[in-house]
């Protein structure tokens, strides 16, 4: 059942027409989604975002898509945003297993039909919505292509960290103190714990300080950093899809050059097996593509719809090949 829930247009910069919903999902827990719908004469794009993320965050991609003829669709996921925060310390970015996000997918797309958000669908799945997007796609997500920025197939780490997170993460649900925070993580937004000069999100300082007023205005969408059980989940959920093959669906993955969140060898190499994929590498994009300056932005929006606008009718490969060499097609954009 749809009921209205608040949409904070005053930090949100997105169009006029924003609204949000409350869901239900199947497992019982309450989930905001938000709209932009206006002139959606191109379809719509179901917005995955990542962790630490939230509706607003999200409205001047949503202007964007809008003048290129889109609809907007975008969520809070369950323990973020201001849907239903699962641990007693409400700023820890704490999940019970990673498939629950699946649960908030089904809302969201049954929320859509009932929205009669314009068709056809679109997936675009950022950070940690690009790992929940990808087995979402893998599980018949009904959409005609999918895009990706800066996906989270795989999370950074150094040779020497990796094991010490498996092993920690393990071994913390088998102690009960999975709901600590991750080593080097701590109980608040980044953006308001990281100075501009040293963050990995954005080179853009206009951007980086939409982000903080928004928290600053708004603390209750803000969270920190993640327990210890979501960093386990988070690398089985990688782990597990990894093994797995590539969909059959369009695919443009972006992923900006200067990527220090996420593992770039993990896209890379997914996207080295995609047979409908094309992978665009951003010069000197960090990790949030769309939230760099505005000619970085443009060119990515840009690139996003066109790829949408050639995939909008029965499935084509509007992508380069897979060479001799089983390398996916690659560009750059400036």
């Amino acid at each position: 059942m749809l009921t209205p829930a608040p949409y904070f247009a005053d930090v949100a910069d997105g169009p006029e027409d924003g609204q949000a919903y409350w869901l239900n999902t199947r497992d019982g827990v309450r989930i905001r989604v938000g709209i932009w719908r206006a002139g959606a004469s191109n379809g719509s794009v179901l917005l995955f975002p990542g962790r630490t993320e939230y509706i607003e965050k999200y409205g001047r991609t949503a202007r964007d898509f809008q003048k290129r003829g889109f609809a907007t669709m975008t969520i809070d996921w369950r323990g973020q945003g201001i849907s239903d925060r699962l641990a007693d310390d409400v700023m820890s970015g704490h999940v019970d297993f990673f498939r629950d996000y699946q649960n908030d997918v089904a809302a969201m797309t049954e929320a859509a039909g009932v929205l009669d958000l314009p068709k056809p669908w679109f997936l675009l799945g950022h950070s940690m919505g690009g790992c929940i997007g990808l087995r979402a796609i893998m599980n018949g997500l009904p959409v005609a292509a999918c895009a990706f920025t800066g996906p989270m197939w795989g999370i950074r780490l150094s040779p020497l960290s990796r094991p010490c997170a498996w092993i920690l993460s393990w071994a913390s649900r088998k102690v009960g103190l999975d709901h600590l925070y991750a080593p080097g993580t701590v109980p608040k937004p980044s953006v308001l714990d990281e100075a501009f000069e040293v963050n990995k999100l954005t080179s853009d300082r206009e951007m980086y300080d939409y982000m903080i007023n928004q928290t600053v205005i708004h603390p209750e969408i803000g969270l920190g950093g993640p327990t210890l059980r979501w960093l386990n989940e988070a690398l089985t959920e990688c782990r597990a899809l990894s093994k797995l093959p590539s969909p059959d669906m369009p695919c443009l993955t972006v992923l900006g050059t200067r990527e220090d969140i996420v593992d770039p060898g993990r896209i890379h190499d997914r996207m080295a097996i995609w047979p409908l994929g094309h992978l665009n590498m951003i010069e000197g994009g960090n990790h949030e593509v769309l939230m760099e300056g505005p000619q970085m932005r443009d060119a990515v929006i840009d690139a996003l719809t066109a790829f949408y606008n050639a995939n909008s009718g029965p499935v084509t490969d509007p992508a380069p090949h897979v060479d001799a060499g089983g390398q996916a097609g690659q560009s750059a954009i400036p």
